[in-house]
C-alpha cells in the first residue's frame, strides 16, 4: 500500500505482505549511468522517515551509504580472511580469531553492523567482566571489535566506530616481581661456569625479553662498540622454533653492554668454539649466540626449566626468565637511571608503559625533586 511522500523523503510505501514500511532513496549512479537506490525498512512510517533523513544527511556530508545487510559476524569473517591474516603474525591472528569466535560472535554476531550501538559494546564488556575475565582480556575483546569496525569504515560499510566510543575497562597494572640486589648477586654467583652464564647475565643486565635474547646472532654483536642490536625474536610457532620480528617497532633497538658482559660474551664464544670441536655429532651452524650443545637454537621451554633449576640451587624461589627483565628495569631505576633511558633500553612502546609498570620505584627521585624545589624557593628557612 503506497503512502504519502514528503519533501526529501524519497519513496516511502507500506508492504502489503507484512505491513512493514519501506523507503527507497537514490544515492548515486553506477558506471552505466543507471540510478543506484538504497532501501531502509521499519515497523512504522515515522521510523522509516527518520532513517531516510539520516541517510540523506550522510549523503549531503559526502559520506557513503552504509551496508544495512552486513552483520557483525560477517564483518569479522571478511576482516579475518581478506585483511588480518596478511598483516599480523600467525600466532596473533589465531588469538584475534579466538577472541572473535568465543566472545564477540556469540553475543553480537547476528546483529546488523549499522544497528550496533555503543551501549551494546558497553553491555558486552560488562558481562565479560562479571563472568570473571581479566581486565586485559576484556580490553582485548574491545580492541579486536574496534579494529574490525575500523576496517568496516574503510570498506564504507559503516560510518562510525561505536567500539571506539565505548569505555575501556580500567584495571591496576600488576607490578612484576623483581630480584633484590642480594638475590641478583646470589644468582650471579650460582651462574659462574654455567654454559648459559652469559645468556642469563645478559637478560639480567639489559632487560632483554627471553625471545629477544635467544634470537640474537653473532652478527648482531659489535664487540668493539660493546653493543648488541636487537632485530628479531625466537619463539615456538605450531611446534616449530622460528625467528620473527620483534614485539613492536620500538623493540628493534641497540643496547650498550656493561663491561663485564663483554668479557662474559668473549668467554662464551670461546666455550662455543670448544664445543664445536669436541662433540661426537656434527655441529649445526645456525649463527645464534646462545645455542644447545650441538649449535641449534635453545627451546624457550627448555630455558624455563633450566633457569628454574639454577634458581633452586642458588637458594631462591621459583623464578621465570621473564622476571629477569623486570629485575633489570627495577635495578636500573633504583640505581638512578632515568625513566626515559630505561624505557629505551627495554624497548617499550612508550615511556608511559615504563612508568605504569615501574613508577613505584621512582619515589626516591620524586623526593629529590621536592627537596630541590624547597631549596630553590625557600632556601634554608626551616
Amino acid at each position: 500500500m503506497a503512502g504519502c511522500r514528503g519533501n526529501g523523503e524519497g519513496s516511502i510505501y507500506q508492504r502489503s505482505a507484512d505491513a512493514r514500511w519501506l523507503g527507497a532513496q537514490t544515492i548515486g549512479r553506477d558506471a552505466a549511468g543507471r540510478p543506484v537506490r538504497k532501501t531502509v525498512s521499519a515497523k512504522t512510517r515515522a521510523e522509516v522517515v527518520r532513517k531516510m533523513k539520516k541517510l540523506q544527511r550522510q549523503l549531503d556530508d559526502g559520506l557513503p551509504a552504509p551496508d544495512t545487510t552486513l552483520t557483525v559476524a560477517q564483518l569479522l569473517c571478511r576482516w579475518y580472511d581478506d585483511v588480518l591474516r596478511h598483516q599480523v603474525a600467525p600466532s596473533a591472528t589465531r588469538n584475534y580469531k579466538a577472541i572473535a569466535d568465543h566472545h564477540i560472535v556469540p553475543a553480537l554476531g547476528s546483529k546488523k553492523l549499522v544497528s550496533l550501538t555503543t551501549a551494546d559494546i558497553d553491555r558486552l564488556l560488562s558481562v565479560k567482566l562479571d563472568s570473571g575475565l581479566s581486565v586485559s582480556t576484556v580490553r582485548r575483546i574491545r580492541s579486536v571489535l574496534g579494529q574490525a569496525i575500523d576496517q568496516g569504515i574503510r570498506w564504507e560499510s559503516v560510518t562510525r566506530n561505536v567500539a571506539r566510543l565505548s569505555r575501556a575497562p580500567k584495571g591496576q597494572r600488576k607490578e612484576g616481581r623483581t630480584l633484590t640486589y642480594e638475590q641478583a648477586h646470589m644468582l650471579l654467583a650460582e651462574l659462574e661456569g654455567h654454559r648459559n652464564q652469559a645468556l642469563y647475565s645478559l637478560m639480567l643486565s639489559t632487560g632483554l625479553r627471553r625471545g629477544e635474547a635467544l634470537g640474537l646472532q653473532w652478527r648482531d654483536y659489535n664487540e668493539t662498540g660493546s653493543i648488541i642490536s636487537v632485530r628479531r625474536q625466537l619463539r615456538r610457532e605450531g611446534g616449530t622454533l622460528i625467528t620473527a620480528d620483534t614485539k613492536t617497532s620500538r623493540s628493534r633497538r641497540s643496547v650498550n653492554l656493561p663491561r663485564r658482559m663483554v668479557l662474559l660474551l668473549t668467554e662464551h664464544r670461546k666455550r662455543q668454539e670448544e664445543e664445536r670441536h669436541v662433540i661426537d655429532e656434527p655441529w649445526i651452524e645456525t649463527g645464534f649466540i646462545f645455542t644447545t650443545s650441538i649449535g641449534t637454537p635453545i627451546d624457550p621451554r627448555n630455558l624455563n626449566r633450566d633457569f628454574a633449576a639454577i634458581c633452586k640451587r642458588a637458594g631462591l624461589e621459583h623464578w621465570h626468565p621473564h622476571e629477569l627483565r623486570h629485575s633489570a628495569a627495577s635495578l636500573m631505576l633504583a640505581s638512578g637511571v632515568k625513566l626515559h633511558v630505561v624505557s629505551e633500553v627495554l624497548g617499550h612502546a612508550s615511556i608511559r608503559m615504563t612508568a605504569d609498570v615501574y613508577g613505584h620505584i621512582l619515589a626516591p627521585d620524586r623526593q629529590v625533586a621536592a627537596d630541590a624545589m624547597n631549596d630553590a624557593l625557600w632556601g634554608d628557612d626551616e
